[in-house]
């Protein structure tokens, strides 16, 4: 066990005496709470009587003790209320003990307690709960780092990133509004799942360990299946599963799916990440824009009462409509040069006069999509449907009724990235099936992130797939928005770190 500092010795010592007094610092019992911070606020009533009686429950967060009386601020679920303690009130008897001793000496700031008594204000006007009964609840080994702000200057603040993400237990108990990151990160879900619940869409669950890695374009974790003795892969997307589904007969479906991509970290990249998909027949890609831009504008009101949120030093709106344009129109807008037609000698020729490294894997897929990720993405900040993607690029998308060189795919844009990605989606198995084989030779070229030909899939297809459109929207990503956060570790909840030394 690691050496314990002076802190945690006296705290070990104090958990000790607690039990030597007969005071039980981890009690089993169950404690009722009949009230919470902000909701005991907002109903309290000067009028009222008898007072409220109410039993709360939280974490000491400071204290302030006065001979025989003390005032603690307590944590709890919903935010912070001030607690009055009175010797005589919670030692009515001759034995001062719990107070004298247990609540002066022996209990810290990071405690647990329960208090039960009624609701009053103060002389100072604060509303404050007088305890008429104290419970240790769980007593603190570690001490917090506890903020402080003096004439305007913070102190022992809880600030590195680092550790905040490897220990969001301290990171959540500390700093206010970290909390209410992941509140509303549940509302964007509920949010979301509301809105196809009520269009009549159907939420499933697809296979997290899979034979094939499919439906996405990404470099998977590979495991092992010891009782198959077979490899298995942690899933890159579900899109091949929840198309089955439409060819077995359900017009709308989606998931809130947990994939995993082995690929590198950033401040918008973690290699395990929320993912929601959703399926509906007889749509197009067309029809999906109008759908994720009503869709969007509702959650962005939900969640924050506007449409318009600050990420950074923008503000951005989901008001809808969104602006459409072209993946070739985005690149000539940017770089001025007119990619349409052009061969793969000729796409590379363009990235060495932009300066766009390349290496010998990429076929033309790749290379527009190195284009447009350097010369483009970063531009759109105000939400944007960048339509219209090669054919190279999207081997699971119909071809564009119009031009049989693309697809009608589109992919969101907001501020600088990728937010959303959908089809009108292929259903043709002959088609289907060569498009794998394309994949494949890029394999062979050294491409590790082409697909693998999913032949169940295709057997799928041959049984039949209405037209279809699918759309997938980064969960994480869409939280960082609504929450105006730049880094995807603040809206998760435990971002993978580096190993402790």
């Amino acid at each position: 066990m690691a050496t314990l500092s002076e802190q945690e010795q006296i705290r070990r010592n104090s958990m000790e005496q607690m039990r030597s007094l007969g005071i039980e610092p981890y009690p089993a019992a169950e404690f009722v709470v009949t009230g919470y911070s902000d909701e005991i606020r907002q109903n309290f009533s000067d009028d009222l009587q008898p007072p409220r009686q109410v039993a709360v429950a939280g974490r000491i967060m400071s204290r302030r003790i006065m001979g025989k009386a003390a005032f603690v601020e307590l944590q709890d679920s919903h935010g912070r209320m001030q607690i009055y303690i009175s010797r005589d009130d919670i030692c009515p008897g001759d034995d001062k003990e719990l107070y004298n001793t247990v609540f002066k000496k022996l209990l810290d700031i990071g405690d647990f307690i329960g208090v039960r008594g009624f609701v009053f204000r103060t002389k100072t006007g604060e509303i404050t709960v007088h305890a008429q009964e104290l419970l240790v609840l769980s007593k603190s080994l570690r001490p917090l780092p506890i903020v402080k702000v003096k004439d305007g200057v913070t102190y022992d603040s809880f600030d590195d990133p680092e550790l905040r993400y490897r220990r969001r237990y301290v990171d959540l108990i500390v700093n206010e509004g970290v909390r209410n990151i992941f509140v509303k990160r549940t509302k964007v879900f509920n949010s979301m799942r509301n809105f196809f619940n009520e269009a009549g869409y159907m939420e499933v669950d697809t296979p997290i360990l899979q034979s094939i890695p499919g439906g996405a374009s990404a470099r998977p974790f590979i495991t092992h299946h010891n009782a198959l003795d077979i490899p298995l892969y942690l899933r890159i997307a579900n899109e091949l599963y929840l198309k089955r589904l439409i060819v077995g007969g359900f017009e709308g479906v989606y998931e809130f799916s947990r994939n995993f991509r082995n690929e590198g970290m950033d401040r918008t990249h973690n290699p395990e990440f929320t993912c929601m998909e959703i399926y509906v027949a007889y749509k197009d890609y067309n029809w999906m824009m109008q759908f994720t831009e009503r869709m969007l504008e509702r959650i962005c009101l939900e969640v924050n009462g506007t449409t318009d949120v600050q990420v950074g030093d923008n503000v951005i709106s989901f008001k809808a409509p969104f602006r459409r344009v072209t993946m070739f129109e985005a690149i000539k807008e940017h770089t001025g040069i007119d990619i349409s037609g052009m061969n793969e000698d000729q796409l590379r020729q363009v990235c060495r006069e932009l300066h766009i490294e390349t290496d010998p894997s990429m076929g033309k897929g790749k290379l527009i999509d190195e284009i447009f990720g350097e010369k483009c993405e970063g531009n759109y900040i105000q939400p944007t449907f960048i339509t219209d993607y090669p054919i190279e690029m999207s081997p699971l998308t119909k071809r564009h009724r119009s031009n049989p060189e693309l697809t009608e795919r589109f992919e969101l844009m907001v501020n600088g990235k990728e937010l959303a990605n959908a089809y009108s989606e292929l259903n043709d198995p002959i088609d289907q099936y060569e498009r794998f084989v394309d994949q494949m030779n890029l394999a062979q070229k050294g491409d590790d992130e082409a697909m693998i030909i999913d032949h169940d899939f295709i057997r799928a297809l041959e049984y039949g797939m209405p037209p279809t459109s699918g759309m997938g929207i980064g969960m994480d990503r869409l939280v960082m928005l609504m929450t105006g956060q730049v880094a995807i570790q603040e809206v998760l909840l435990f971002p993978q770190m580096k190993p402790e030394k």
